[in-house]
């Protein structure tokens, strides 16, 4: 995301990441209040970018009952933080250090965060989408008052379902009150781990097929053709292999081959190397 868009949203997160690590680690963490933590750990992280087991380790006293491992996890919950580089870039890698958002953007998130804009933001992004595809992308709750508030602002339509579905009114498509048809082209795409476009639903069987959802939250990339998940690809060093999970025709085998080829040149500098389509 921008700097903008934390500064903008990510106050709206907060409860919601400290209530998922208390409800996962609550029993290794006795006595330990998450205001408390945030105040002992806050100071640590806006000194110097630190990995949640360090600032663990220099407040331990502080919570002498905790098990480090999760007073670590903690740490790294219960206020806004950003992961500095080299970590987080295409070409570099190195332990998760971390700092404030505050130190790192010079502001901190907005105090007062608007849980509309993040709805339409979400919207222009995924939608039409149901208020389950919503919540189950942004885990947080309070939101079907948000959209009752948004719906004169938005458009509805109904899925094979039945469930209705929301979206701006301002999408990009032709005529103003239809979806893109289905032969508008939608060429391969190759997508980075756990990417929202395949993480962002609650029926994620518009996208990908059931026997191969799993594989979302496992850290697989995929390949899209037409629009659905059809491969995973992997690399190594210069190289970049294509694993189908359906046979290719002739013509998506050509254009998946040349689209890897793009992006194995862009992820290795063009340094020599194959892109290929494996088994």
């Amino acid at each position: 995301m921008t700097a903008a868009d934390c500064l903008a949203f990510r106050g709206l997160c907060q409860p919601m990441i400290t209530q998922r690590t208390w409800g996962a680690r609550r029993a290794e963490l006795p006595g330990v209040d998450p205001a408390e933590l945030a105040e002992a750990v806050r100071p640590w992280f806006a000194e110097s970018p630190r990995t949640g087991a360090e600032v663990a380790r220099l407040v331990a006293g502080r919570f002498p009952g905790a098990s480090h491992a999760a007073l670590a996890g903690a740490a790294v919950s219960v206020i806004p933080l950003v992961q500095v580089p080299p970590r987080g870039t295409w070409d570099g890698t190195g332990p998760a250090r971390l700092t404030t958002v505050g130190a790192w953007l010079g502001r901190e998130p907005d105090p007062e965060p608007d849980a509309a804009a993040l709805v339409l933001r979400y919207l222009r992004a995924f939608g039409p989408a149901a208020g389950a595809d919503l919540r189950a992308w942004c885990g947080l709750t309070g939101l079907p008052a948000v959209v009752t508030r948004l719906r004169p602002q938005l458009r509805t339509f109904r899925d094979e379902r039945g469930r209705t579905l929301l979206d701006v009114d301002d999408a990009p498509d032709t005529p103003a009150t239809s979806l893109p048809g289905p032969d508008t082209p939608a060429p391969p795409r190759f997508l980075p781990a756990f990417d929202n476009v395949v993480l962002g639903f609650d029926d994620r069987s518009r996208i990908i097929d059931d026997a191969h959802r799993g594989q979302s939250v496992t850290g697989a990339r995929f390949v899209l053709l037409d629009g659905r998940v059809a491969a995973t690809w992997t690399t190594s060093g210069d190289d970049l292999t294509v694993h189908p999970l359906r046979p290719f025709t002739r013509a998506e085998t050509d254009a998946v081959a040349a689209e890897a080829e793009r992006l194995r040149g862009f992820l290795t500098g063009a340094a020599a190397g194959t892109a290929r389509i494996g088994p």
